[in-house]
Order: structure tokens, then C-alpha cells, then sequence
């Protein structure tokens, strides 16, 4: 039993090999769980071992700047990542906040409350409103109801009560299609042409269904549904990297 662990490859220009170098890396490999043999074979007997910042130094200078470039890329990517799991649950204790403010709300009647937080999850009158107008998830394709949600395009947290219970700001979409509809990764314009956006992992996306390598169409839109799908585009849809605009 072990950790799975996803990396990311880069291959340098400037290949080093450690054994042409050992007289400068012997004196500052460790003692014990050495990642290199006294000749400067790799160890055959261990993996995953820790090397010091002396030693990841002295590598690091013999490659040259090629590999300062490299982990700059690399820390860019790890801060991107982090910044977007923080929103994602900032986005959700958010959401908590809201739906408090809603259930505590007396100037609404208990239906009225229940109708909007049910919304939330895209169930009840939201649900029934949606599936007035849609009748298939648009990039699938899928026609039951049962594996089918409905999914805002002005997400229930920027959205008024009004506009939160309204079907037009809805889509029935498959759950995986739902998933990244409301994370920015697809977005669809007034034409009716389903948008991949720049952030999205490609191969993810078509294991998922959605068809990145051909243009979609999806069909024709209210005029109530391109005025929210417009707004996706511009607050939530991922335009570059993992960065979306400041919300209003």
C-alpha cells in the first residue's frame, strides 16, 4: 500500500550526469539514505530520500539558469493551485453564510425560504423551473432526469432571490458537466458554441464528454438565459491560467 503522487515532467537541455560530478557531490551527500553510490551510480536500494538545500544547491548550480527557469514555472503552478482550492472553499463557507442569512430571513414565508436554499442544490421549484425550458444536458446529451442537475449560470450565491429561483439562470447538465460549468472550466456564448477555457486539463475534459478537439454547438438560448450565460462568462469562466475576475 503507498501514496499516489501526480508530477509533471520537464526535460532540461542541460543534462548532467552525477557521476561526472561526484568529487564536488560526495562531501555533501548524507551519511545515510544517500540518493547517490560513492561512484555516482543512483541508489538502487532506496527511493524517495531527502537531499539537503547544500546538495539541491550544488545541483541546481551545475545545471545553470535552465533550471531557474523550471522552478520558477513550478512555484507559479503551486501558488495558482492553492489560490484555487482557497477560493473553492471560501466560495462554500460563503454559500453556508447565505443560506443562514435566507433561513433567518423573516420577511420571506417558510415556502418561500425552503424554495430558495433548495435552489441551492438545484432541487425543488429551481429544479422544476429549469426543466420547463431544458429537456438535455447540452454537451452530453443525456435526456433522464435522474442523472441530470440543474445548474445556475449566475451562481445562487451572487444571485437575488428572484434570480435564484429563476429558470432561465438555469441548465440541466450531467453532474461532471455541472462540475465544471460551475468552476469556470466551460462556459457557453450568446451563439450557442460551447467555450473550453485556457485552465482546463484537456485530456480531463474529454474523459468527461466534453469534445475539445471540435467545435460544439449546442443550440439556441433565451434571451433571459444569454443575459446570465453572459455573466458566467465574465465572473466566473476562467479566462487564463487559474484567475477569474473580481466579482462586482
Amino acid at each position: 500500500m503507498g501514496w499516489r503522487v501526480d508530477v509533471k515532467f520537464s526535460y532540461l537541455q542541460n543534462r548532467i550526469k552525477p557521476a561526472d560530478h561526484i568529487q564536488l557531490l560526495l562531501p555533501l551527500l548524507p551519511n545515510k539514505y544517500s540518493p547517490l553510490l560513492a561512484d555516482g551510480r543512483g541508489s538502487q536500494s532506496i527511493y524517495l530520500v531527502e537531499i539537503s538545500q547544500t546538495l539541491f544547491s550544488a545541483i541546481r548550480d551545475l545545471i545553470g539558469d535552465e533550471i531557474s527557469q523550471a522552478l520558477n514555472v513550478s512555484v507559479a503552478i503551486i501558488e495558482s493551485s492553492a489560490n484555487a482550492t482557497a477560493d473553492v472553499g471560501e466560495l462554500d463557507a460563503w454559500d453556508g453564510r447565505l443560506i443562514k442569512e435566507v433561513d433567518e430571513d423573516t420577511s420571506l414565508n417558510e415556502t418561500s425560504r425552503e424554495a430558495i436554499i433548495q435552489a441551492r442544490r438545484g432541487q425543488g421549484l429551481f429544479r422544476q423551473r429549469v426543466a420547463a425550458i431544458e429537456f438535455c444536458c447540452r454537451v452530453t446529451g443525456v435526456k433522464n432526469l435522474e442523472h441530470l442537475r440543474a445548474s445556475h449560470s449566475k451562481p445562487w450565491r451572487d444571485s437575488s432571490n428572484d434570480e435564484r429561483l429563476d429558470g432561465e439562470n438555469g441548465l440541466l447538465l450531467t453532474p461532471s458537466i455541472d462540475h465544471l460549468f460551475d468552476r469556470g472550466f466551460i462556459g457557453f456564448d450568446s451563439a450557442g458554441e460551447l467555450l473550453v477555457s485556457p485552465a482546463a486539463d484537456k485530456d480531463s475534459l474529454e474523459r468527461m464528454g466534453v469534445p475539445v478537439k471540435q467545435t460544439l454547438k449546442v443550440g439556441a438560448f433565451s434571451e433571459g438565459q444569454r443575459r446570465y450565460l453572459k455573466w458566467h462568462l465574465e465572473w466566473i469562466f476562467l479566462q487564463s491560467g487559474l484567475s477569474r475576475r473580481s466579482r462586482p
